[in-house]
């Protein structure tokens, strides 16, 4: 294989690399210090330009100096930790070991084919954790039983809006809205000892705190322009929130 060949196929690699770890949550220090791992393991410098929507990648070849560039579009953003470790468990074994283009290959393979939870896996123990907070704020168990109705139907609207491929933004305002419309019916009929803790626990699901966080990381780590495009997303779901938990509580007259 000649340097421009292994050039191309390191970038498209590496590419696909960081475009996983971009929809799975990494923060773009995460994904640069992964890039740079991997690279330096196959004798490369790669030079990256991280955005909320595509990816630029430079690689160099350390012997030659021969260079090779490449953009990629960043697919739908799937949250998924367990993708992040794995990368970075597999960047220092890379670095560590020398690992072959063709092992880095067959590694990143593995971990593209790990299966997610089920979605009514999610559903379930997102809808215990919304009734766990219930509880935490003074709940009842019939606040405890309405938070978690609650929960369950908003998760299940915003799970549907994405197979549909709505906009996020909307698809979080209608998730909102379900979930805060059944919980209010508990505070209208005072449902239980604090019908108001159902009601507040009831759109938790939905707080976009790895957006935010990220956002947060990105402008300590100098990533201005990612840290403000993480930061506006986020600010933007949190106003979906809001406007669909104001929209049921109007309906309802509630204070």
């Amino acid at each position: 294989m000649n340097v421009k060949d292994k050039l191309k196929q390191t970038a498209d690699l590496l590419l696909d690399i960081s475009s996983l770890l971009m929809v799975s949550g990494a923060n773009t220090n995460r994904i640069n210090l992964s890039l740079t791992r991997f690279a330096s393991a196959l004798n490369c410098q790669a030079y990256s330009m991280v955005t909320h929507m595509s990816l630029v990648l430079t690689v160099t070849d350390i012997e030659t100096e021969e260079t090779f560039t490449r953009v990629k579009k960043i697919p739908k953003y799937q949250i998924n930790f367990s993708t992040i470790s794995a990368i970075s468990k597999a960047s220092w074994s890379a670095l560590r070991d020398d690992w072959t283009l063709t092992r880095i290959k067959e590694e990143f393979d593995v971990i593209k084919t790990r299966t997610r939870y089920p979605k009514y896996i999610v559903l379930i123990a997102v809808s215990f954790a919304g009734a766990g907070f219930c509880n935490i704020f003074e709940g009842d168990y019939i606040n405890m039983l309405v938070a978690f109705i609650s929960t369950l139907s908003g998760l299940f609207i915003l799970q549907t809006a994405h197979g549909r491929k709505i906009n996020g933004h909307i698809a979080t305002f209608l998730a909102s809205f379900c979930a805060s419309f059944l919980a209010s019916i508990g505070v209208f009929y005072n449902l239980g000892e604090h019908p108001q803790a159902a009601l507040a626990t009831s759109v938790l699901f939905l707080v976009p705190g790895v957006a935010l966080i990220n956002s947060f990381t990105d402008f300590l780590d100098n990533n201005i322009l990612n840290g403000m495009v993480r930061f506006a997303n986020g600010t933007m779901t949190v106003l979906s929130i809001a406007l669909g938990l104001f929209v049921a509580m109007l309906l309802f007259q509630l204070n």
